[in-house]
């Protein structure tokens, strides 16, 4: 899976949100951040954040995890990232309750 298709998607269809001016993707460090250039307010991105990284995601095995980093005037920064969750792959023998034999 490769997450540049994702994160390229994801990226593309908050630009052509209403009243989105602007949003692009700097890693710094190796955390990406979104920048996005905005007059809705912060509520309002946070919700079109979180629509349109499920839309990103929908058919994969990954999460999201969106924090709210700074605000500059009408420049809103999130750190963003998506991610495969950590899951048990194999039975390790100790009967745990999320074992891999229970699922269907």
């Amino acid at each position: 899976m490769d997450l540049n298709v994702i994160w390229d998607f994801f990226i593309d269809h908050l630009r052509k949100e209403d009243g989105i001016d602007d949003a692009y993707v700097k890693s710094r460090a190796g955390i990406p951040f979104i920048y996005i250039r905005s007059t809705k307010d912060k509520k309002e991105i946070e919700y079109s954040i979180k629509i349109w990284s499920a839309k990103a995601m929908r058919g994969k095995r990954l999460h999201s995890d969106t924090i709210f980093f700074r605000e500059d005037h009408s420049l809103y920064v999130y750190r963003h990232r998506f991610y495969v969750p950590q899951e048990k792959m194999f039975c390790c023998g100790n009967l745990c309750v999320d074992c891999v034999r229970l699922k269907q």
